[in-house]
């Protein structure tokens, strides 16, 4: 059966207006970086749900879309998460990380405490489903599940600067507690827990760099 079709909604720009925007959005997201304390000041309403509705305009595997963004806000909700998640991540720098990975970190002066869990206003817990229901109500299998739900938390991450709000990727492994705490079903898995908020007064952050384009990108 052939799918519907419908005119494609496109502005095809000037050669100065693609210059001009490439390179505005590039200074925007030049600016980004991820944040370890947070405010706890609230976000102002609307903000969230249109930078989750870029999320979920991500490309995905014949557009099953497997994802789900739980937003939590609840001050005793983020209290579990952030015991869950630091009792998880103590495990890991005292016996599960290899001193190699354990390296790799030092720089970034990150330990076990996660205090940001319950400061910033907001954690998104983002799930990967393996299996999606259609139109029809017919449950299937999630295909390229795990790159779609990566694409649509870099439209998230990159929307919610562009909005003037700060974030943090956190991955404490394993994370199956957020499954129990946010009543989700064992066929989501935990992906990715996004901090979200403003960046605290006096905020540091470590001195990186990022690679050089043509460090990274090739041509043929």
């Amino acid at each position: 059966m052939a799918m519907e079709e419908t005119p494609l909604d496109f502005v095809r720009f000037s050669e100065a207006e693609m210059r001009q925007r490439a390179a505005e959005f590039l200074e925007t997201m030049a600016s980004r970086r991820s944040v370890r304390d947070f405010s706890s000041d609230a976000i102002p309403d609307g903000i969230l749900e249109d930078c989750l509705a870029v999320a979920g305009r991500a490309p995905s595997g014949a557009n099953q879309q497997p994802w789900h963004f739980a937003v939590v806000q609840s001050e005793e909700v983020k209290r579990r998460i952030r015991l869950a998640a630091e009792a998880e991540e103590r495990e890991f720098y005292e016996s599960r990380a290899p001193q190699e990975w354990l390296d790799a970190l030092d720089h970034l002066g990150t330990d076990a405490g996660k205090p940001f869990l319950e400061t910033a206003p907001v954690l998104i817990a983002v799930f990967q489903k393996s299996k999606v229901v259609d139109d029809q109500g017919r449950e299937g299998k999630a295909y390229y599940p795990k790159e779609s739900v990566g694409l649509a938390c870099g439209f998230l991450i990159a929307a919610l600067h562009h909005a003037g709000l700060a974030s943090l990727t956190h991955t404490p492994s394993p994370m199956k507690f957020l499954n129990e705490i946010l009543d989700r079903p064992a066929s989501e898995k935990p992906f990715l827990l996004l901090v979200v908020g403003y960046p605290a007064d006096g905020c540091q952050v470590p001195a990186i760099t990022k690679k050089e384009l043509d460090t990274f990108v090739s041509r043929h």
